[in-house]
């Protein structure tokens, strides 16, 4: 197309402020609302999802989540690979895609706590391929049932809030996890162009440091020991 044909197209008043007074609704997740909730999930007896639910705390969207596949993840290097699998639902069907832009497509440094809960994670599942035998599906995601079976977003969003009545803590979308994560970094000083970066999106604030900031691994690296001294500690 030659031009866009949304441009001066314009919200309806109504629907602005609607959408405003919904978005105001959404609160996500205090420091101490999130240690309440990882601490809960660690008390309840075969509870297999405590990795999964860090990965939405580091900020990893859900489609995100239940796309990461084993080989996203690097324990010698210490990240993972976020945004480049996503498994998402479309019309009640699973679809698979990388993120829809570069920014999306984005090595994470693991926090400490989270790399530890991947490889406990991995180690159970390892004992039930082996407890299932040739009914193992084995199909490279993280975030899998006992047979090794990938889980689907709208699967994920039930087993969340299962566990917030279990542990007794405000029920808030999976997604607001992610709000939650940079929110304390945001709050912890953790500048605009990072987060942007750790978010997966293009727009990293002001002009300047858009243009002038260029954060690399190393910066990345500052905001995971935020989570990890924070959040997680």
């Amino acid at each position: 197309m030659v031009r866009n044909v949304a441009a001066y197209v314009t919200i309806p008043r109504a629907a602005a402020k609607a959408a405003i007074e919904e978005r105001a609704k959404r609160k996500p997740w205090t420091q101490d609302e999130v240690k309440t909730f990882l601490t809960g999930i660690t008390g309840i007896t075969g509870e297999r999802l405590y990795a999964v639910c860090l990965l939405s705390l580091m900020g990893l969207r859900p489609a995100e989540v239940c796309g990461l596949r084993w080989s996203d993840v690097d324990f010698d290097a210490g990240t993972i690979a976020a945004g480049d699998n996503t498994r998402t639902l479309v019309d009640g069907e699973v679809e698979e895609k990388k993120a829809k832009s570069a920014a999306g497509l984005r090595g994470l440094p693991m926090p400490a706590t989270v790399a530890k809960a991947l490889k406990a994670f991995q180690t159970q599942q390892k004992k039930e391929r082996l407890k299932a035998g040739d009914a193992y599906i084995g199909s490279g995601y993280v975030l899998v049932n006992e047979i090794g079976e990938g889980q689907r977003t709208d699967w994920l969003r039930r087993r969340v809030y299962g566990l917030m009545a279990k542990v007794g803590v405000r029920k808030v979308r999976p997604y607001d996890a992610r709000h939650a994560c940079l929110t304390y970094l945001a709050a912890a000083g953790v500048p605009d162009v990072v987060l942007a970066a750790w978010a997966g999106h293009a727009d990293g604030g002001t002009l300047a440091k858009r243009v002038y900031v260029h954060p690399d691994s190393s910066h990345l690296k500052v905001a995971a020991e935020h989570l990890e001294s924070g959040l997680f500690g």
